[in-house]
């Protein structure tokens, strides 16, 4: 098993390495083959270890593979931490990555990157594999941080564009900032337990939790500081402003880091570190509250949006705030379970918006498009389960997913659950209600499409039709399948991520009765008629009285600055720190460079130089006679201090 956990990870670190390297020698079609190869490895060895963990109940792996260093009773070492939590991340995110690569010969086909993008996949999949894989906090914070290295380089892929320069920039700085919050929370753990393995770090909570640190209980202070790496990570209000930035990246890579990867690193976190957070109310209801709060106003913003990738890109904000709530809540295995549908699904949004964009010759405005289902038919109805399953309709994936989440927040204890709850209920209109709106723009009513481009509107290559078929396959069904043995029946029972004394799951349990029970049930309950309120208000603005969303946007148009301009969180960034850190290294140059440097310590030094030289040059006579008397002089100094200082030390020498 040990080998077949390195190979799982190690493959498409391999395939990365080929291409990377000898890309240009191999060509575009040698390449794709050897990284798709790796990943598909992955693939289906992360299949058998799913069933070996997960159906067939094996025993959890937790070995140290190589020891990197020790450090007096510190073992730093990368090891392997292989449950059935790990095993559906594996299925996860080796599945979605695969469909990924194959889907990008069609979509990268005239790129002149072709082997380099190929190559940045690979090794970001093999990051995301040492990320959920790891049995301790160093190998954690290696993966932490390869991902976010990696997606640098795929959201500045095209690096002859300005925007996307800024765009991973913004990425690669404002992941710092959680990344920053992230390490103080390790170092905490380090200090008070001495260990960095999970194990040991939660067999010594006990230990812990009873310590102070500045006022507050210790456990809540490491809480926060590791909920905010995973703020950043997850794009969770308010280091969010990055991830709708990253849609400047092709789309591909906005599939793979906005479904499966990346995004998700936080959620994962967070439930595999769930024994430390159940030790403390505070931190579980701040992420309660960032979770509800990003949930709700992120959803708006989807509203006013018009580029097809930034309206998937913002219901991905809102469907995270979604599982942070979950996780809030203390359902950790809701959250996962959220986690696994949303995958399937909005990488199949994502793809799906990019065959339309490459059907469009790469317009993304939706307000362009229009009349697209007749040329697009297979699009079309993959892209139908991927809102559906989104927006939450009875059957579908995301419907039992996020229904789960919504009941969870119901029977929550915590303080503001009520507050939380008002806003995952209006956060279901909300998401029905952006996500049909950009179905009907796109397919449905009169074409909008200029009349070249739509002389050449055709259905999309096979290597990127197939991945939108395969992933529409788990879209619709997967929820179904799996809600029952994931939430109640023990498919993550030796995972620690059950580790909850909150009452949320003991009622979501007594609740449940069967999936297929769920549908009909799922009729008398308030989010499935927020939802058709949400699916008729889209079809209303976008279909039967186009003009009245002109009108309201005129008379609405405070509120609807606010949303356009995106609550001002980039204007903030601007002023405060951007120009904030310019005039503090303006004054810092002024003082410290200028005023102590160059005038004090270099300039200062030689004019100190020059008065001392000034003072002692003419003495400098050149007579001998003058230099005997200054000696005898000294001298005489010397004795008179030497005899008349009574409490001298050389006197009693």
């Amino acid at each position: 098993m040990e080998k077949l956990y390195l190979t799982i990870a190690f493959s498409p670190l391999v395939g990365a390495i080929l291409a990377g390297f000898f890309g240009t020698i191999l060509g575009k079609t040698v390449t794709h083959i050897l990284t798709i190869l790796g990943v598909l490895i992955s693939t289906v060895l992360s299949l058998y270890v799913f069933n070996y963990h997960v159906l067939e109940q094996g025993e959890v792996f937790n070995q140290n593979l190589y020891t990197w260093m020790q450090l007096s009773n510190l073992n730093v070492s990368v090891g392997f931490l292989i449950d059935n939590l790990t095993a559906v991340m594996l299925v996860v995110v080796s599945f979605v990555s695969l469909m990924v690569h194959i889907y990008t010969i069609g979509y990268m086909h005239d790129d002149t990157g072709y082997t380099r993008f190929f190559s940045y996949i690979s090794l970001f999949t093999f990051s995301m594999f040492m990320l959920v894989m790891s049995n301790n906090f160093m190998q954690l914070f290696f993966g932490w941080e390869a991902v976010g290295l990696v997606s640098y380089l795929l959201i500045g892929f095209w690096h002859h564009k300005e925007s996307a320069i800024q765009a991973n920039l913004k990425a690669f700085l404002i992941n710092r900032v959680g990344d920053f919050g992230f390490l103080l929370g390790i170092g905490l753990v380090l200090a008070f337990s001495g260990s960095l393995d999970y194990m040991e770090v939660f067999s010594s909570l006990d230990k812990t939790m009873n310590q102070q640190l500045w006022g507050l209980d210790l456990i809540t202070i490491i809480c926060l500081l590791l909920f905010v790496g995973a703020m950043g990570k997850s794009a969770q209000v308010p280091l969010h402003v990055w991830l709708p930035g990253s849609m400047e990246g092709p789309t591909p890579i906005s599939a793979l880091i906005h479904a499966a990867t990346m995004v998700t690193a936080g959620i994962f976190m967070v439930s595999r570190m769930s024994p430390m957070f159940e030790l403390s109310d505070v931190a579980l209801m701040v992420i309660m509250i960032v979770g509800a709060i990003t949930a709700l106003f992120m959803g708006l913003l989807g509203i006013v949006q018009n580029d097809i990738k930034k309206v998937v890109a913002y219901s991905t904000l809102s469907q995270l705030g979604y599982m942070t709530v979950a996780l809030g809540v203390s359902a950790y295995s809701v959250a996962i379970f959220h986690l696994m549908t949303h995958a399937f699904f909005k990488a199949l949004l994502f793809l799906g918006a990019g065959s339309v964009i490459v059907a469009m010759k790469h317009q993304q405005d939706i307000r362009k498009m229009g009349g697209l289902r007749k040329k697009m038919p297979i699009t079309y109805w993959t892209a139908f389960i991927g809102t559906l399953a989104l927006i939450g309709f009875p059957g579908f994936s995301g419907f039992y997913s996020k229904d789960m989440i919504i009941e969870a927040v119901h029977f929550s204890s915590l303080p503001y659950a009520s507050w939380v709850y008002v806003a995952v209920i209006v956060g279901v209109f909300i998401t029905a209600f952006y996500s049909l709106r950009m179905f009907f723009l796109v397919f449905h009513g009169k074409s909008r499409v200029d009349v070249h481009t739509a002389k050449h509107l055709h259905e999309s290559a096979p290597s990127m039709i197939f991945p939108l078929i395969a992933l529409s396959i788990p879209s619709l069904m997967i929820g179904y399948l799996t809600i029952e043995p994931m939430l109640f029946n023990g498919w993550l029972n030796n995972a620690i991520t059950i580790a909850s004394s909150h009452v949320s799951m003991t009622e979501l349990r007594g609740e449940f009765h069967s999936a297929a029970s769920m549908i009909p049930h799922a009729i008398q309950t308030l989010p499935f008629w927020m939802m058709i309120g949400g699916i008729v208000t889209a079809w209303i603005f976008s279909i039967y009285r186009t003009q009245w969303s002109d009108w309201i946007q005129k008379k609405c148009h405070r509120t609807s600055y606010v949303l356009e301009s995106l609550y001002g969180f980039d204007r903030f960034n601007d002023i405060v720190f951007v120009s904030g850190v310019k005039k503090l290294g303006n004054i810092l140059y002024k003082v410290s460079d200028v005023g102590l440097i160059d005038k004090i310590l270099v300039n200062g030094s030689a004019k100190l130089i020059g008065l001392v030289g000034k003072i002692i040059r003419p003495i400098q006579t050149g007579y001998v006679y003058h230099y005997a008397f200054f000696m005898i002089f000294s001298l005489l100094i010397i004795l008179t201090w030497v005899l008349f200082a009574g409490n001298n030390p050389l006197l009693e020498f």
